[in-house]
């Protein structure tokens, strides 16, 4: 059985920066896409990063670009998102999920994303 398991939310003002780790255990983790979302109070869960299997290919949502990196460490069985110069807007749950599909690229549609993790707080203060 899959499980993957997010650390690393907490409380940061404007400005600062975390980074999420999402430790997967179970299935074969370097064949699979890895995906971050996030889903704020009151708001669908959207796309926020992606990376592919061997960590070559990434895509970020724009509000993102340029502030998060997604990077992989297959050996660890661990993706990461480092986030600098955080937002109040960035406030909300955050997810890793694994493509449903091996040796793809990068998706950002959850569909197609099969295990999920159960998700870290980041809130970020003004």
């Amino acid at each position: 059985q899959v499980q993957l398991v997010e650390s690393g939310g907490g409380l940061v003002q404007a400005g600062g920066s975390l980074r999420l780790s999402c430790a997967a255990s179970g299935g074969t983790f370097a064949r699979h896409a890895m995906g971050w979302f996030r889903q704020a109070p009151g708001k669908e869960r959207e796309f926020v990063a992606a990376i592919s299997w061997r960590g070559v290919l990434t895509s970020y949502a724009d509000s993102v670009k340029g502030r998060f990196t997604i990077s992989r460490d297959n050996a660890k069985n661990t993706v990461y998102l480092q986030m600098n110069s955080l937002k109040p807007e960035d406030t909300a749950v955050y997810y890793c999920a694994r493509d449903a599909s091996v040796y793809t690229g990068v998706r950002i549609n959850d569909f197609d994303y099969d295990y999920w993790g159960q998700g870290t707080q980041v809130t970020v203060s003004s």
